[in-house]
């Protein structure tokens, strides 16, 4: 007895003023800066962890 239930969302269009998809994306940007930050922080460490194990 196998019940599959699907709900799927389909989403057709999105109406949205120019201006207001202007604040988005720049509000997306400004989120994503510590996002950069942290993940940087994160390479440096590797890198370093790693060059380390490497070098002669």
């Amino acid at each position: 007895m196998s019940m599959q239930n699907n709900n799927e969302v389909v989403i057709k269009d999105i109406k949205m003023p120019f201006m207001s998809m202007v604040v988005f994306m720049v509000k997306w940007v400004i989120a994503s800066i510590p996002a950069m930050l942290i993940l940087s922080v994160i390479a440096g460490i590797f890198a370093t962890v790693f060059g380390t194990l490497v070098s002669p």
